[in-house]
């Protein structure tokens, strides 16, 4: 399917002394919700901070809606203002208090709307308590924490927003919410705004999810559409005695006492069509499972007596 890309990566690397990031090439789709999925200590979160720039120093080159350059992201105003970010670690200094907060913001960025901050407040449950206006940012949970950050970026007219793990600190109830909230932010705009997400977990957010990004090990094991990709793949599921037979043709296999499962390519099918198995596409969390596990350092085969 072909797509204009909102954010596209070419050659990116970054070395460190234990782990390599090797992107040879990224593609985003503008207008949809990309989902870029890793264990942890996959990448992920170093392929993020030298997209949004909090890592200057790499290899590889990065362009944002198809003409911006990263210099461009760096000295451009227009640039920044398009662009929302959501980290782990959080950009709100400990010490401001929540009733600052929407005041700060609207003088670093030009869009800000404090009355959309404070609705979005509300629909993530923060400010019900009281004298919570007048608590720092270090006196929040985790949770409460990343809530806020999601308020601040929504209340900004952006197209692009890049959110790293939003859903971890959450809990079922808001990760629901987060999902419906980035719905209705692409929506609004159909066609003109793009999510994309890490996690580490797609079944938190696999219903908003239309591009994925599989990562493993600081590159990408496989990209595209969700439909697309999962018929690449058949999940396959046969009696014990088989097992042998059929495990050069999967990426993985599970065996336990009564027989195996496993992940094979669809255009391998035909060489095992002739034994008695059983074969299901795959949905968006098996599949990303059992390719993260084909490049695992966890054994590949596991078996269960």
């Amino acid at each position: 399917m072909e797509f204009n890309c909102a954010l596209e990566g070419k050659k990116i690397g970054r070395k460190y002394k234990k782990f390599v990031l090797d992107i040879p090439e990224l593609r985003v789709p503008k207008g949809y919700a990309t989902a870029l999925v890793g264990e942890n200590g996959a990448g992920k979160t170093t392929l993020l901070d030298i997209l949004v720039g909090l890592q200057l120093k790499h290899e590889g080159e990065v362009t944002y809606f198809g003409k911006y350059d990263e210099k461009d992201r760096e000295n451009e105003p227009e640039v920044k203002e398009k662009i929302g970010y959501t980290g782990t670690q959080g950009y709100y200094l400990p010490q401001w208090k929540l009733n600052q907060i929407g005041q700060i913001s609207k003088v670093l960025f030009e869009t800000f709307d404090e009355k959309k901050y404070m609705y979005f407040r509300k629909e993530l449950a923060i400010g019900s308590e009281d004298g919570i206006e007048n608590k720092k940012v270090s006196q929040l949970s985790d949770g409460n924490r990343t809530k806020l950050m999601l308020a601040g970026v929504l209340a900004r007219d952006t197209e692009m927003l890049i959110l790293d793990e939003p859903a971890s600190p959450l809990d079922p109830v808001m990760r629901e919410k987060l999902c419906s909230l980035l719905c209705d932010y692409l929506n609004e705009k159909e066609g003109e705004r793009t999510v994309l997400f890490s996690t580490h977990n797609i079944a938190d957010m696999e219903r908003i999810t239309d591009y994925v990004i599989i990562m493993a090990k600081g590159r990408i094991l496989a990209q595209g559409f969700v439909e697309e990709l999962k018929e690449k793949y058949r999940v396959i599921r046969g009696e014990k005695k088989d097992a042998g037979r059929i495990k050069p043709w999967l990426l993985t296999m599970t065996e336990n006492s009564y027989g195996f499962e496993g992940l094979c390519e669809t255009d391998k099918i035909d060489h095992i069509q002739s034994l008695d198995v059983a074969e299901e596409i795959p949905d968006l969390s098996k599949l990303c499972v059992e390719l993260m596990k084909s490049v695992s350092d966890v054994a590949k085969e596991e078996v269960y007596e």
